[in-house]
């Protein structure tokens, strides 16, 4: 946007102005930070039905029900439950013709005295975007980047006012809202990792692409949904499980991906520290990835999560070129095992010094972050196109000068060899494949998966002629 973005002053009190708009605020934690903008710019009492913050467990359980935990997903849900209902059970008779009733709440965790907590919360809106008219919902999850609870505070509420003013004023361009969010902050003050509209005015918007807006700009690092296409907060799937990272480009999915995420999970869920049943397993596609000449297609990322969908796989859009960035992301949300798996192809980037210029260590000090937990590579096989030779973990070759290093990794069980692969799928390679659909060869429905082909088939995907 080149035009001047509005003050947070500006935008509390243009909505305390606007005559339509009428209705509650229930803040848990971090004090009520967002009413307190509305409550200072003046002119509240045109906005402001309810302002209220059941912080005592106890109370909190007897107003909105019992919760397991108080900043989750569900404890906010149901704190917009309560409170939208109770606006238009109150006020919708009186003056419901004119008034545009919203519900806004948050539950949130700043830091605590000792600074040992997850600073971290979810926030949202319920909102008629007309009088009459049908609900609405904006849904986030955000993190305090700010060492001082004060700050985080600080933060919160300016936050809270730009999507009060965003789900107001920018309903119908939701791109341009989900950049103001963080209006008169910056992402070292506030990061934005799951955003969800749903409802009346958002029924044409699609989730995975929000949460590629996110990772786009910069709000993000890394954004995540289900096959089903729903939204997921990272920290809610990823705590505390076993987790194996498939990374692709999925430009189609074919036999070979869908070979290489099973031979490694029967690998992974061997290993002795894992425990089989709560691995999660993801499908991750990188910025880097997408884009092609610095822009991305939205048609060709959608086509690909489609692919992934269809073969039930949650999707991770990550800004994590480096696996050794990728790995820090992942230890942040757990201390059990990780694996990421990748074909020998893969492998010759994985040992690219050029990739690691930045780091002062060079490729050593990559290395030192990549494994330092204990993160294992499962290097799925490639056949040489040329020679037909079979090229494994076992006989892999990088430069001279890094060999040695290559061979420690290896002989340490850094590295591992996925034996247990499906000998039909080596002579399958994506960009052939990708070729024959372009071209209207036929003969690329065998070597993708049947749901992929009917989604190709049915959305004319990657230039599939009509």
């Amino acid at each position: 946007m080149t035009s001047e973005r509005p003050s947070t002053e500006r935008k509390a009190l243009a909505i305390n102005l606007d005559g339509r708009r009428y209705g509650s605020f229930a803040e848990i934690g971090a004090g009520q930070e967002v009413v307190r903008w509305f409550f200072r710019v003046g002119g509240a009492a045109g906005t402001i039905a309810k302002s209220m913050s059941a912080y005592d467990m106890s109370v909190s359980d007897a107003i909105y029900g019992h919760c397991e935990r108080y900043v989750c997903r569900q404890r906010l849900e149901d704190m917009l439950d309560h409170e939208h209902s109770l606006n238009l059970e109150r006020l919708r008779e009186s003056r419901g013709d004119t008034t545009a009733f919203f519900s806004f709440a948050d539950t949130v965790s700043a830091r605590n005295y000792h600074g040992t907590n997850d600073c971290h919360g979810w926030m949202g809106i319920r909102f008629q975007a007309h009088p009459r008219d049908q609900d609405s919902q904006i849904i986030l999850h955000v993190r305090m980047l700010d060492t001082e609870n004060a700050l985080q505070q600080e933060a919160l509420g300016i936050v809270g006012v730009n999507l009060l003013y965003g789900a107001f004023n920018q309903y119908h361009e939701p791109d341009r809202l989900i950049e103001s969010l963080l209006d008169n902050l910056t992402t070292r003050r506030i990061e934005i990792d799951m955003i969800e509209f749903s409802g009346i005015a958002f029924r044409h918007v699609d989730n995975r692409v929000m949460s590629l807006r996110l990772v786009q700009l910069g709000l993000t690092n890394a954004a995540m949904f289900s096959a089903t296409g729903e939204v997921l907060q990272p920290s809610e799937v990823l705590y505390k499980k076993p987790i194996l990272v498939e990374r692709g480009s999925f430009r189609p999915l074919t036999h070979v991906n869908i070979d290489m995420l099973r031979t490694a999970q029967e690998k992974f869920q061997s290993e002795p520290d894992v425990d089989a049943d709560e691995v999660v397993s993801l499908a991750e596609i990188t910025m880097h990835n997408l884009q092609a000449n610095g822009d991305i297609d939205l048609r060709d990322f959608l086509a690909r999560v489609d692919m992934l969908a269809a073969c039930g796989m949650t999707v991770l859009i990550s800004d994590y070129f480096e696996y050794y960035r990728l790995a820090a992301y992942l230890y942040g949300y757990t201390k059990e095992p990780i694996a990421i798996t990748m074909g020998a192809a893969s492998m010759k980037d994985l040992f690219d010094e050029k990739y690691y210029t930045a780091l002062q260590g060079g490729i050593l000090e990559s290395f030192g972050r990549l494994f330092k937990n204990n993160l294992k590579i499962f290097c799925y096989p490639m056949e040489n196109r040329e020679t037909g030779e079979l090229i494994t973990s076992d006989n892999f070759k990088t430069k001279p000068e890094l060999q040695q290093l290559y061979d420690y990794l290896r002989d340490r069980g850094d590295i591992i060899n996925l034996d247990n692969f499906d000998s039909s799928c080596l002579k399958v390679f994506s960009r052939d494949v990708l070729e024959q659909i372009k071209q209207g060869d036929s003969s690329w429905e065998t070597k993708v998966p049947a749901a992929v082909a009917q989604v190709i088939k049915a959305k004319a995907y990657f230039g599939l002629p009509t």
